[in-house]
Order: structure tokens, then C-alpha cells, then sequence
């Protein structure tokens, strides 16, 4: 008997019901929007002591917030970093969320297993269809699981690119996963739309090999095709296909919560509103007002936490760690840092990738520091993404932010003196100890940085 059929993954009863992404730029609309169940809120953008007041009143009313993971990577060669564990368990902890959330995806490759300098992607790539990466997949969930205080559910993400040499459909690949580990699942319509346009995968077969029964719940969301890509952009309203998917997804099994996710480009209350209201129709045309007979997010038995195992051994797959190391590293440099391209891949597609991750660097930097697009007004993109071409990321949008401000300075630009000196000023006021101190000492190697930036 499978893991899977041991545990039957059927937990509880109870249902997430209806619920929409938490951003602070729509908080108050979330906050008055009817019939809301749940929210989903980005875990790295919560502080567990300082929690923002509109998350504490939708508590207060009942209404629960699951936090959702983004820089993980537990698709990466590598172990699971503790402290970033440690910190989403602290969410789920002070939301007191019965389930946390991540991907399957990688976001960061080189380091020690390849002895290459460790590259950031600023976002959720997909990782090789293969055993080896199976094997590393399934021993970081293992160890995420041990690591986390409530059940785990993993999400299928957007791709653009396809690897050379895959060994199973997406759906085989969550399949086994779920087999292997226990973990639930965190199904997202819209990425199978994406990948559906981009790479050819048929929606409905993969549904076809999904355990739909490990289903926590389920994301739709919108975006936008252009030259034959489709671009998951979550700043655009959730097209027909999108929805088709969740109806024929509801067809085969009660999803326990369906959540709308929007990012950016937010429209006004009642769009978002309306668009909840049709992920609700669709659901009940699909289901034929049934009951929800599906399994409960919070889980029971050894889903989830510390008891999670699974079948397979638990050594760690040390050599198919160091496989999946030097071919994610070979990717990512060739996407971020202009190194040749790995065999087998589309060139032109890598192209459309390696130009979209710049942009979303660009956009993410221009959120985390807003002053930089202020001070250098129209010429802050093109000479971001200048700088993106030669210049990897690899310590966070906020160390981004400084090392693409220093390097506009030690270029003597901009040519504006006004905006060079509001620059410098930003620069010098967040590159050292934080307040700056008002020490002679602090002071003088102000100045003397001052004094350097100018030639």
C-alpha cells in the first residue's frame, strides 16, 4: 500500500471556503469585501512582532490567514535553509494558520556543492522533471516538514522554459511527490493555463494524473499573452481558460478553498469583487451545489510536521544533489549573467526568460526603494536594466537596490548633479549603520565615502 493510500489524506473536516490574496495596497477592500472565508498574505512580508493591524482585525472576525512562502527554493539543489524555515514557522505560528505554503520551484543555484558564486533568480524557476531532482525534491520537503509547526502544501509554478531530458509529466512528477512525503498540495489554475500556452502541456491530463484528493486548495489568477508567451503576471483580470480549468478541476474534486491572487495593477473594490464572485459561480456550476466532501487543510495523522517521512529512504541524495546543483547553476548564470547556454534548451525562449527576470528585478527593486525610480525619474528602467545585464543578483532586492545605486555613482551618473547628489544622499544613508550615527568618527567616514563617490 502507497503512502497515499495509507493516509488517505483526509484530515478534518472542514473548508478555507472563498478567499483572496492580502496585499497592504487592497487591505481596506479586503477588509469590506462580503463573504470572504480566508486570505492568503506572502509570509516574508510579515513581521511576526509587528503583525499590520488589517491581518489582526480579519482574525479578530475568524477569518484565517494562511502564510505563503516565495523564496524557499525547495526545488534547489540545496538543503533548506534553517533560518528562513525557522522564520516561516514563526508566521504560521503568530497567524496561527493551520497550513503554510510554498513552491516547487528553485530560486537561487551555485555556491559550495558547484564552487561557483551563489546567483539569485529573484524568482520561481522550474525545476528538470527528472528522478534526481524528484529525489532531491522530496528530501527538502521531508526536511521542511520536521522543520514546520502545521502541514505543508507545495505549489506547481509558471514556467516559460521546458528542460532538455525530462522524465515525467507534471502531473507523474506531483504524484510521486505526494506518494513520497505526504505533502499536500496547493494547485494553481492559472500556471497550468501558463504552461499550457508556453510549453504545450494539456491542463486536463495533467488533472488526469494529479491526487486531487491531496489538494489543500487552489489559486487563479490573471495575466496576458504576447508574441505566443503567456506571461502569469497576477496584475491582470483572471481570463475564461483560467476559469475553465478550475471548473473542470471542481468537476473531478471539492478543492477545500480557492483563493484569488492579485499582485499588482490593483483595480477598484468592486472588480475584485466581481471576479470573486465568478471564481463562486464557477465552482458551484461545476459542482452542482454538492457538499465539499474533501479533505481539510489542517490535516491529521502524519501530513504534515515532524512525523513525515515517507517511504523512501532518508539518506540524503548527496550525488543527485550535485547533479541538480550544476545544472540549475549552468541555467540561472546563463539567464542572469549572460554565461553560454546550457545544451538542449530553446534560445530563444531562454532570451524571453532572461529579459522577463530582469524586468520583475527591476519592478521589485523600484517597490523595495522607491525613491530610486523619484530621483531618477524616466531613466531609472533602462538603466536598471543595463545594469541587471552585467551584474547578478545575489543578496536580496534590498543589497540590489544599494549595489545598483553605487554603481550608478561610481560612474559619475547620473548626469544630473541635482538627481546625483539626491542619490548619493539615499546611497550614503542606507549602505551604513542604520540610523546614521551621529559619532565624529561615523561622521568622518561619511564624508570620506562622500568624497570618493565623487571621482
Amino acid at each position: 500500500m502507497t503512502r497515499l493510500e495509507r493516509t488517505g489524506l483526509l484530515g478534518r473536516a472542514g473548508r478555507l471556503g472563498t478567499g483572496i490574496g492580502w496585499r497592504p495596497e487592497i487591505a481596506d477592500a479586503v477588509e469590506r469585501m462580503p463573504g470572504i472565508d480566508w486570505v492568503e498574505a506572502v509570509a516574508e512580508n510579515l513581521c511576526p512582532g509587528h503583525l499590520p493591524e488589517s491581518l489582526l482585525r480579519l482574525r479578530e472576525r475568524g477569518v484565517t490567514v494562511v502564510p505563503h512562502g516565495v523564496s524557499l527554493g525547495l526545488g534547489g539543489a540545496d538543503r533548506p535553509d534553517q533560518a528562513r524555515l525557522t522564520a516561516l514557522a514563526e508566521r504560521a505560528e503568530a497567524l496561527g494558520s493551520p497550513l503554510v505554503t510554498e513552491h516547487i520551484a528553485f530560486v537561487r543555484a551555485g555556491g559550495p556543492l558547484t564552487a561557483s558564486p551563489l546567483l539569485e533568480a529573484g524568482h520561481l524557476l522550474p525545476v528538470p522533471r527528472t528522478r534526481d531532482a524528484l529525489d532531491v525534491l522530496c528530501e527538502n520537503v521531508r526536511i521542511a516538514q520536521a522543520a514546520l509547526p502545521v502541514p505543508l502544501a507545495v505549489e506547481n509554478i509558471a514556467a516559460l522554459i521546458s528542460w532538455p531530458g525530462e522524465e515525467m509529466t507534471e502531473g507523474q512528477f506531483l504524484y510521486d511527490l505526494v506518494d513520497r512525503t505526504g505533502v499536500r498540495l496547493l494547485i494553481d489554475v492559472a500556471n497550468l493555463h501558463t504552461n499550457h500556452v508556453n510549453r504545450g502541456e494539456n491542463p486536463a491530463k495533467a488533472l488526469d494524473e494529479l491526487p486531487v484528493e491531496a489538494i489543500a486548495y487552489v489559486h487563479v489568477a490573471g495575466g496576458f499573452e504576447r508574441d505566443g508567451v503567456w506571461h502569469d503576471s497576477h496584475a491582470h483580470p483572471v481570463p475564461r481558460p483560467v476559469l475553465d480549468i478550475l471548473a473542470d478541476l471542481a468537476s473531478r474534486v471539492t478543492p477545500p478553498g480557492v483563493l484569488l491572487e492579485r499582485d499588482d495593477n490593483f483595480p477598484e473594490a468592486g472588480e475584485l469583487e466581481r471576479e470573486v464572485d465568478a471564481i463562486r459561480e464557477t465552482l458551484e456550476r461545476a459542482t452542482g451545489g454538492r457538499e465539499a466532501a474533501s479533505s481539510s487543510p489542517d490535516g491529521a495523522g502524519d501530513t504534515g510536521g515532524s512525523g513525515s517521512a515517507g517511504d523512501a529512504s532518508a539518506s540524503d541524495p548527496v550525488p543527485a544533489r550535485q547533479r541538480v546543483a550544476l545544472a540549475q547553476a549552468a541555467l540561472l548564470s546563463a539567464l542572469v549573467a549572460g554565461t553560454p547556454l546550457p545544451e538542449g534548451f530553446d534560445r530563444v525562449r531562454l532570451g524571453v526568460q532572461a529579459r522577463a527576470l530582469a524586468a520583475k528585478r527591476a519592478d521589485v527593486v523600484a517597490k523595495v526603494a522607491p525613491e530610486l525610480p523619484e530621483i531618477l525619474a524616466s531613466d531609472y528602467r533602462p538603466a536598471f536594466l543595463a545594469y541587471a545585464q552585467g551584474h547578478p543578483m545575489g543578496g536580496g532586492y534590498r543589497r540590489d537596490a544599494l549595489d545598483f545605486a553605487e554603481h550608478l555613482l561610481l560612474a559619475g551618473r547620473p548626469q544630473d548633479a541635482d538627481a546625483r547628489r539626491a542619490l548619493r544622499e539615499w546611497w550614503l544613508e542606507r549602505s551604513g549603520p542604520a540610523p546614521r550615527s551621529q559619532r565624529p568618527a561615523a561622521r568622518l567616514a561619511r564624508v570620506t565615502r562622500r568624497v570618493l563617490l565623487r571621482h
